[in-house]
């Protein structure tokens, strides 16, 4: 397919490149008139220059700017009787599949939760109604639909499901392997409390009688073994209020981590506290690739603390290749548009980075739990949407589960059933 326009753009390149290349597609684009204007295919002119004869989409400007505007505006919009983002003033869907996929909104000042974490909230997809499907794909299939409707058949003979189960270990173990001061306090504390249960649990774990809570590794592994693209995150941070593992000092933990490395992909999780401090980001890079030997790079953010640009070009200085940390706490979903991996697009240097990509999640079992306050009935329900929106435009149906969760350790009693009901969809 070729396409005209009136300047060849970075932002266009990079829009283009997801919407065709990375669909196994392929496209030229052109500034010269004569050129277009003689050439015997498909072709569409995303220029205001009509030609006679050829498909024209008039475009909003947003893919030939060259700086973030945070005055931009953008309204819901009706372009061919589907519903895209209308940017100043023109409904164009190429720009809405840059906007969203850029994560244009995210660099704008707005609403952050305690955590400083942009919400699903405050984001666009929920308030028109499209968080829970792949927004961008559905334009995409739509353009092709009217511009090159011989494309649909490639379009979606392409399109393929790639489970990616993964697991952010945060906590290792409830009550095995923590260093004598941590469990004098929490001993006390339980007295204070006068919590029969967990002091019972505690003295059969520490004395072997009586499995760890947290402890699902077993399975994990089984995980491993069935699924070859299964993620596990490790956090290796400094004790602090939200980094509370065990220590990564400890051997017997160490060797537990480069176990899970030899079975699958082990990554790294950095701590709360190294979202904040390149100290101490530095000294988790050096720790997850010293006992694991291993060059890691990939990683997802705790917590989902995911700030842009910083945190990726954080990521980028350290050598990293992959992040995993693409979706909401508060809510599932697609919050860049897709389930499609795609590399990185700053838009205050306004430079993509190919080398560094993105592979979104569509669900953690704390969303569903924690902040939606589902049944487990209705947490299967929402994992059949999920699924079935993957199954129909493609993707990686890449979603969140701690060890904890699955062993079902305290309020996660009879919620695996979630976890196996999603691993039996993907199939």
């Amino acid at each position: 397919m070729l396409l005209y326009v009136d300047e060849i753009s970075v932002r266009l390149v990079y829009t283009l490149d997801f919407v065709f290349r990375e669909h196994g597609l392929e496209y030229r684009l052109t500034n010269d008139k004569p050129f277009f204007a003689s050439f015997e295919g498909v072709k569409l002119s995303y220029s205001e220059f009509e030609f006679d004869g050829v498909l024209n989409l008039i475009p909003s400007g947003l893919l030939f700017e060259e700086h973030f505007r945070p005055d931009i505006r953008v309204e819901k919009g009706q372009w061919k009787e589907n519903e895209c983002l209308k940017i100043n003033g023109t409904d164009d869907p190429l720009a809405s599949i840059f906007y969203v996929l850029s994560r244009y909104e995210e660099y704008q000042p707005g609403f952050l939760d305690d955590h400083g974490r942009f919400t699903a909230g405050a984001s666009i997809q929920s308030k028109f109604g499209w968080l829970h499907v792949q927004i961008v794909e559905r334009w995409i299939e739509a353009f092709f639909k009217v511009y090159a409707p011989n494309y649909l058949e490639r379009l979606i003979a392409g399109r393929k499901l790639i489970p990616i189960p993964s697991f952010d270990i945060d906590n290792t173990f409830a009550y095995k392997w923590k260093e004598g001061w941590r469990t004098w306090l929490s001993t006390s504390k339980d007295i204070l409390r006068n919590n029969k249960t967990r002091l019972k649990e505690r003295k059969l774990v520490q004395g072997g009688g009586q499995r760890d809570p947290f402890d699902s590794f077993d399975e994990i592994q089984a995980i491993q073994q069935r699924f070859p693209e299964t993620r596990v995150f490790w956090h290796l941070g400094d004790f602090a209020k939200y980094d509370t593992n065990i220590s990564w000092q400890d051997s017997r933990h160490q060797q537990l981590i480069r176990e899970m490395s030899l079975l699958g992909h082990v990554g790294l999780h950095p701590g709360y506290a190294s979202n904040y401090s390149d100290e101490k980001l530095l000294g988790e890079v050096s720790r997850i690739r010293t006992i694991t030997k291993d060059e890691i790079k990939e990683s997802r953010q705790h917590f989902l603390k995911l700030n842009l640009p910083k945190t990726y070009l954080r990521m980028i200085d350290h050598g990293f290749k992959r992040d995993f940390t693409m979706g909401y706490a508060d809510d599932y979903g697609f919050r860049a548009g897709t389930a499609h991996e795609h590399c990185f697009f700053d838009l205050l240097t306004n430079k993509p980075y190919p080398d560094y990509r993105i592979v979104p999640f569509c669900y953690m079992d704390g969303t569903l739990l924690e902040y939606k306050k589902l049944s487990i009935d209705q947490g299967c329900v929402v994992v059949n949407e999920l699924v079935d929106e993957v199954k129909r435009y493609g993707g990686a149906f890449c979603f969140i589960w701690h060890n904890e969760t699955l062993a079902e350790a305290g309020k996660w009693k009879g919620w695996k059933r979630v976890f196996d009901h999603t691993i039996e969809r993907l199939k």
